[in-house]
């Protein structure tokens, strides 16, 4: 990581990141204990994390960068993402989108904004994502 994105990454956590992090691994924690909900826990927490630590990463499609479908990048992606997004999708995306909205207040705060942004995208749409270094 540099250290360009370290001071990025503690100004993040300080300004949000860390709650929603949180929000990301309670909705992770619910899915696990459902047995069957098991695919949407492993994607929540892979995003916790990078809730948690944004600046130097990003989310990309996994057909995208792996070269091929998979079951995750596929319809069965599809009916997962929806199941994903009546069950916690949008609770979080509000989450960020609210968050962004108090940071992009201040001039300072305005990167985080979009970043919350993004994150609110990923929150709507989580299967068939990786996060790769940026």
């Amino acid at each position: 990581m540099s250290p360009v994105s370290l001071v990025l990454n503690i100004l993040w956590i300080v300004l949000g990141g860390f709650w929603m992090a949180v929000g990301w691994v309670v909705a992770a924690v619910i899915m696990a204990i459902t047995i069957i909900g098991i695919p949407w826990a492993r994607a929540a927490f892979n995003i916790a994390a990078y809730t948690l630590f944004p600046f130097g990463q990003k989310a990309v499609s996994r057909e995208l960068y792996s070269g091929r479908e998979d079951i995750g990048t596929g319809p069965l992606g599809v009916i997962g993402n929806i199941i994903w997004f009546l069950l916690a999708g949008w609770w979080l995306a509000i989450g960020h989108v609210v968050t962004a909205l108090v940071l992009a207040v201040t001039i300072i705060g305005l990167p985080f904004a979009w970043a919350h942004l993004k994150l609110a995208g990923i929150a709507l749409w989580p299967i068939g994502k990786v996060i790769v270094p940026a």
